[in-house]
């Protein structure tokens, strides 16, 4: 059911928060595109979902070798940030660091196909 304040347009959400005159930090769009945000993130997320594990930090490096290990560090950081990868740390020496998606990156999966879709579309 639409909100009264909401003129349904086709192709936009049935939802009031579709109605602001510029963007917001609780808007559902503005807050998937802020979790992708940035170069490589992308890939990072490709990677992790093609995971049968948790992957190590050098293992990720490894998979995206042009990828340096300033921004590597930083879309990990902000992956987890975002409740999209989760960071886990082992006891031992040298410490192992593994990064896995959580269900909220799952779920990234279905976006980013369709993101990939409406690309290879466009660009045809």
């Amino acid at each position: 059911m639409t909100h009264p304040t909401v003129r349904h347009r086709p192709g936009l959400p049935d939802d009031t928060r579709a109605a602001v005159t510029r963007p917001s930090t609780d808007c559902p769009v503005e807050i998937t595109l802020a979790a992708l945000r940035g170069r490589w993130t992308t890939l990072l997320v490709r990677e992790l979902l093609a995971a049968e594990r948790p992957l190590s930090y050098r293992e990720l490096a490894t998979a995206l070798p042009s990828l340096s290990d300033k921004v590597l560090t930083d879309r990990l950081r902000q992956l987890v940030e975002a409740g999209v990868a989760e960071r886990h740390r082992s006891a031992g020496w040298p410490p192992a660091v593994h990064y896995r998606l959580t269900p909220r990156g799952h779920a990234l999966g279905p976006v980013l196909q369709s993101l990939w879709d409406w690309g290879a579309a466009t660009r045809a």
